[in-house]
């Protein structure tokens, strides 16, 4: 079975990607500098809008992650694709 995409699709899946990547590289930087209140202020505010964003992208389009970390509605949804690391 195949979904069929939309632009939205595209947004909101680029929008995380650019989360994740600006986590990572605070994740990083918060290594080498732990007392930096700023950045890790940033990077809660940043985990707190990718959660939203998450949530919001598995309402409309299915789960992200496998293994119990994403919740699935009925019928079970990982039947369906393309899966996000397809795109």
């Amino acid at each position: 079975m195949s979904t069929v995409l939309d632009e939205q699709y595209y947004k909101q899946l680029e929008q995380l990607q650019q989360f994740d990547f600006a986590l990572v590289e605070l994740t990083l930087y918060l290594d080498t500098h732990p007392n930096d209140m700023q950045a890790l202020q940033q990077f809660n505010q940043l985990a707190e809008q990718r959660g939203k964003c998450a949530v919001a992208f598995e309402r409309q389009y299915g789960p992200l992650l496998q293994f119990g970390h994403s919740y699935s509605q009925y019928p079970w949804q990982w039947a369906k694709s393309p899966w996000p690391w397809q795109v």
